[in-house]
């Protein structure tokens, strides 16, 4: 398709989140499915329980998709974490955009879960200007918030989504 795909998970970190981002355009999976594909990252990906039914539960599930109760009183992040912490390796995907749409700021509960979890962030990254994705650096959550999502931003600028419009930081 033209892309270039850099990077890669370091061999040694067998538990990660996954972030990615510019998330502007439903592309955005497709490019991301086959990125890790190629990159030979076994990743999953949270969607909500609801959409495991039927034969189309059984698609998500062998593309990785892994059901989260999104009701209220149930907490995303401590369900993530239980995931994690009883798996010997695992690598989850999420946007922190959290929608495809402009959003004025990312959600947080990437971080929480990789604080909590103890587990690095790794920086997943979909450029169409360049027409590159892969993997940049992995980080490692320091539980200053404002202080890390500096570093995590300063990656991520001059990165442009498919809807670049859609992409702020």
């Amino acid at each position: 398709m033209g892309w270039k795909i850099t990077g890669s998970i370091p061999p040694e970190v067998n538990k990660c989140i996954l972030i990615v981002a510019p998330h502007t355009s439903s592309t955005d999976f497709a490019i991301g499915r086959l990125a890790c594909w190629y990159m030979k990252i076994d990743a999953s990906f949270l969607i909500k329980k609801e959409s495991f039914k039927g034969l189309f539960g059984l698609f998500l599930k062998a593309l990785g998709g892994v059901p989260v109760d999104r009701d209220k009183g149930s907490s995303i992040v401590h369900q993530v974490v239980k995931l994690i912490n009883n798996s010997k390796k695992i690598c989850i995907i999420i946007t922190p955009e959290g929608t495809r749409k402009l959003v004025k700021n990312w959600k947080k509960g990437y971080y929480f879960i990789a604080t909590e979890a103890k587990i690095p962030i790794v920086f997943g990254f979909v450029d169409y200007a360049k027409k590159s994705g892969g993997v940049g650096p992995t980080f490692y959550p320091s539980g200053d918030y404002e202080k890390d999502f500096e570093v995590i931003a300063n990656f991520y600028r001059g990165m442009k989504g498919k809807h670049p419009e859609n992409f702020n930081l």
